[in-house]
């Protein structure tokens, strides 16, 4: 099961310099988890200011 980065996000990036794969970038001003390429290890969910990324 992948994390997902929901709307709450204010693409602050914090999340995306935390992921051991690269499986997070940005899209449209906004950052996006790519789920074929998470590993479900919460990194991304650690860091955020605003508790953006959840598991699916």
């Amino acid at each position: 099961m992948a994390y997902k980065i929901s709307d709450e996000c204010i693409a602050c990036g914090a999340c995306a310099g935390e992921c051991p794969v690269d499986a997070i970038s940005e899209k449209d001003g906004k950052y996006v988890i790519d789920a074929d390429t998470c590993i479900d290890c919460g990194s991304c969910a650690d860091v955020c200011p605003v508790d953006a990324p959840a598991a699916e």
